[in-house]
């Protein structure tokens, strides 16, 4: 049985972009980055996640200073590189070259202690599906509503 603690989710990426697939991976992080994470003291912002070297990059999560730390304390937007295996990695870029498809990263979670990101392939949508996904969200909590005032 593994501990599973949701930290935040991206609900921009749902909106902005249509999630095709997704991965697990971890973050390098020094240590006032995750007593921060645990606090809750950072946003996605516009982060996205690139590739350089057949490496993967966080660029533009927001962890903010860790109130008790030292002159030691970490950068707020500093670049962090994800740990992902090679094979997921070549895939991910030939889906991203060929394609045109963006990593963004969905939601940061602690899993046995350890941070853990969940990054995803999306394809950004356009104004009109942006349109049809507030609409079908308005539909789905009207229905909720009705059901809810027939008991």
């Amino acid at each position: 049985m593994s501990n599973f603690k949701l930290l935040l989710k991206n609900k921009k990426a749902y909106f902005n972009y249509e999630i095709l697939e997704t991965l697990e991976c971890g973050i390098s992080l020094v240590g006032t980055e995750v007593k921060s994470l645990r606090t809750g003291k950072f946003s996605y912002g516009d982060a996205y996640v690139r590739m350089r070297n057949n490496e993967l990059f966080l660029i533009g999560l927001h962890i903010s200073p860790y109130d008790f730390g030292n002159i030691n304390n970490h950068e707020a937007l500093r670049e962090r590189k994800l740990l992902a295996n090679k094979l997921e990695i070549k895939k991910l870029r030939r889906k991203v070259e060929e394609r045109g498809f963006s990593l963004i990263p969905i939601k940061i979670y602690s899993k046995n202690n350890l941070i853990k990101i969940e990054i995803g392939l999306g394809r950004g949508k356009k104004l009109h599906d942006k349109r049809n996904t507030i609409r079908d969200r308005d539909q789905k909590r009207e229905a909720q509503r009705q059901t809810k005032q027939d008991y």
